[in-house]
């Protein structure tokens, strides 16, 4: 008698749980959701081309440098890097002393505690350090960028999806430019509010950050590369690859090794199965 009840009871769940899904698939069938300003006008990133590319990909030492060196002029001022150490840097290219002098020379002090006193103070960047925040606390960073939080740009290129090339692109020579006529027209309450700055390769179009790359030769190339708007986007999106995965070349050989000794296993283990059955008649 309780079975019984029981499976009535459940029954009549499914029944009606079955009749609400189909209302709601019907309802999205015969009257689907208008669309969107971001799904009609957010762009896909564009292609960098990044030499990491590609399941052969390897780092290009000279562009990691230079997108460093954009990061230094240009991001640091913002943005934070507080999963990579100045030490980090020798997987660029850099040796010990030049190690040193990055990190002695960096503009932001090392946050620390005065012994003496117990004051808090700073103190210069050694290589063991990780990079500074250029704010003191969220609320110094929202305070100094128009309520907006910079974000850390350590594991920026794997928190968005297509990382290296959505860097490239949000700040690119085509990112930053006026609403489109058609965008106004179609949705007049798009428009992108003060103190906002259209993108459409931004999720939602309006994006809190000013243009940071703003005209070509912003930053002066130590190798002497021709410091272009498109290079300097395509170099630190270079960078900030490194910085999500600075074993990417270890892990495609590792990938490549596995495959390749899968391959000969296979070829091994049919030889095997060739020699152990050659003299039974099918």
């Amino acid at each position: 008698m309780v079975r019984g009840i029981a499976f009535l009871v459940g029954a009549a769940f499914t029944f009606v749980l079955a009749i609400a899904l189909w209302g709601s698939v019907s309802g999205l069938i015969s009257e689907p959701p208008a669309p969107t300003a971001e799904e009609e006008f957010h762009l896909h990133p564009k292609p960098a081309h990044l030499a990491s590319d590609g399941i052969f990909g390897r780092f290009d030492r000279r562009q990691l440098q230079r997108g460093f060196q954009v990061y230094k002029e240009v991001c640091a001022a913002c943005h934070s890097l507080r999963l990579v150490a100045f030490r980090d840097l020798k997987d660029l290219g850099y040796n010990d002393p030049e190690l040193k002098a990055i990190a002695n020379q960096w503009v932001i002090e090392q946050p620390s505690i005065n012994p003496e006193t117990g004051e808090a103070t700073t103190r210069k960047n050694v290589p063991a350090d990780r990079f500074p925040s250029p704010f003191a606390n969220e609320v110094a960073a929202r305070a100094a960028n128009n309520n907006a939080l910079p974000p850390d740009l350590s594991l920026m290129a794997k928190a968005r999806h297509d990382g290296g090339n959505y860097i490239y692109s949000l700040i690119g020579p085509d990112a930053y430019r006026p609403q489109p006529a058609e965008l106004l027209r179609k949705f007049p309450d798009a428009k992108t509010p003060t103190g906002l700055h259209y993108n459409p390769y931004f999720a939602n179009l309006n994006i809190a950050m000013p243009p940071p790359l703003t005209q070509d030769g912003q930053v002066q190339y130590a190798d002497g590369t021709l410091a272009s708007r498109d290079q300097m986007a395509k170099d630190v999106a270079a960078f900030l690859t490194w910085t999500a995965e600075p074993k990417l070349e270890s892990r495609h050989a590792a990938g490549i090794g596995a495959f390749v000794f899968i391959l000969i296993f296979c070829f091994l283990a049919w030889g095997a199965y060739q020699n152990v059955w050659r003299d039974v008649k099918h």
